[in-house]
């Protein structure tokens, strides 16, 4: 059986928590493949509140087994923190039912450090990261002194790796940024309790992910961040540290691509962003304040509020060539109801030119020109329909014409953060 991938279109923040949610009644294993805890998806289940950073969005429902794949960076103290909390309102948090991979990387205290210092230092120059330490620990992965959970295992390998990292983190603390040293022996002794509680859950997801297919369970790949945050494909060098496309879905997680089926690109009816970057149909005008405040755009994870602006085609259009999407899972379309108008950007105009996809070259997008269309909006409260047929026909046509631009159906349409809000088309 074919798996599921369901990931962001823009640049994070979608809704993909609950898309993800609302599918795992199609999947046994819920399998997060990319990124660490700068990523936050929340979860509204009979009114009652879940942010997850880390664990897949799937462990809300019993009987499905959640995984976090090779190509996360895992903060133990995040992890154990999520398991916790978690437990204690009855959901079943024992390793039957959540793993995590031996080559699972770690995030380490001086990871969190040298990403908050670069950032300090660089003044006016900051691509807003959120000092997480996510990118320096996937350097440390590619310069081969990373540290994996498979570490945990052997306390002196996990000395030796230590001892070895800090000789270079310890000369750009000292001699670049003035801070002073860290000693190994502080900092096993700071990591020995969590590696302990997270011994028993580290395991050979590749094999797992095996076993389900082989079963015919159903495996679902769980994406953070989008599509435009990609460190390839992204809007470089306001981009995150990991691959968000969901090719990586079979690399991060450890299974053959022949293994990946049905994509799900989930799509705001409107467009954000958090942090700095170019963002084109950004609005600093009424209708921005609206779709923030109406649609509470603060970020799961950081807190930050969230630029806002209308929907951008040349994005989503870029993100659906990308990831070659079958279905998009439209969500907050509850938002934009009230508005006096909705557009929508159907090209930019760039150096003379009308263009269908985002330029190429670096910062080239901070100087597009946006082309929009008008359409009207709607006055009566969709957050109340289960239905296409009840949606009112402005919202249909909205709807069908990001379909027509797309060039993807839109399959699912979220109408508020509840579990039962939701309209399925396919």
């Amino acid at each position: 059986m074919a798996g599921l991938v369901v990931h962001g279109a823009q640049w994070g923040d979608e809704g993909k928590g609950k898309i993800v949610d609302l599918l795992t009644e199609q999947a046994g294993l819920i399998v997060r493949f990319h990124g660490g805890n700068n990523a936050g998806h929340t979860l509204v289940v009979g009114g009652e509140k879940t942010v997850l950073h880390l664990i897949p969005s799937g462990i809300l429902h019993q009987g499905k087994r959640c995984v976090i794949g090779a190509g996360v960076v895992l903060d133990p103290e995040v992890f154990l923190m999520e398991v916790d909390k978690l437990a204690a309102t009855g959901v079943d948090m024992s390793p039957a039912r959540l793993a995590v991979s031996y080559r699972t990387h770690i995030i380490m205290p001086y990871h969190k450090l040298l990403d908050a210092a670069r950032e300090s230092a660089k003044a006016g120059a900051k691509i807003g990261t959120t000092g997480r330490g996510i990118g320096p620990c996937y350097e440390d992965k590619a310069s081969r002194v990373g540290i994996r959970a498979a570490d945990f295992l052997d306390e002196e390998l996990l000395a030796r790796k230590i001892e070895h990292a800090l000789c270079e983190k310890n000369a750009l603390f000292t001699g670049l940024y003035g801070m002073e040293p860290l000693k190994t022996d502080d900092v096993l002794a700071a990591l020995k309790p969590l590696a302990e509680r997270i011994k028993p859950y580290i395991a050979d997801v590749s094999a797992m992910i095996q076993e389900a297919n082989a079963s015919g369970v159903g495996v679902l790949f769980e994406g953070a961040q989008g599509t435009h945050l990609d460190i390839d494909h992204g809007t470089y060098p306001f981009v995150t540290s990991s691959s968000c496309v969901i090719s990586n879905a079979a690399s991060g997680s450890g299974c053959s691509p022949r293994e990946l089926g049905a994509v799900v690109s989930v799509v705001k009816a409107y467009t954000t962003r958090v942090g700095s970057g170019p963002f084109p149909t950004e609005l600093s005008c009424k209708h921005g304040d609206h779709l923030q405040s109406v649609g509470a755009e603060f970020g799961a994870t950081t807190g930050r509020k969230r630029r806002c602006g209308w929907q951008d085609m040349v994005l989503l259009r870029e993100a659906v060539r990308l990831n070659g999407t079958t279905g998009l899972a439209l969500t907050k379309l509850d938002v934009l109801g009230g508005l006096d108008q909705i557009k929508i950007c159907t090209a930019y105009r760039y150096e003379g030119a009308e263009i269908l996809y985002p330029p190429q070259r670096e910062g080239a997008l901070a100087h597009v020109e946006p082309i929009y269309e008008t359409m009207p909006c709607w006055t009566e409260d969709v957050s109340k329909c289960r239905t296409w047929d009840e949606l009112p026909k402005a919202a249909k046509d909205y709807i069908l014409r990001l379909e027509e631009l797309s060039g993807a159906p839109v399959s699912i349409v979220s109408v508020g953060p509840d579990r039962e809000q939701t309209i399925y088309r396919s």
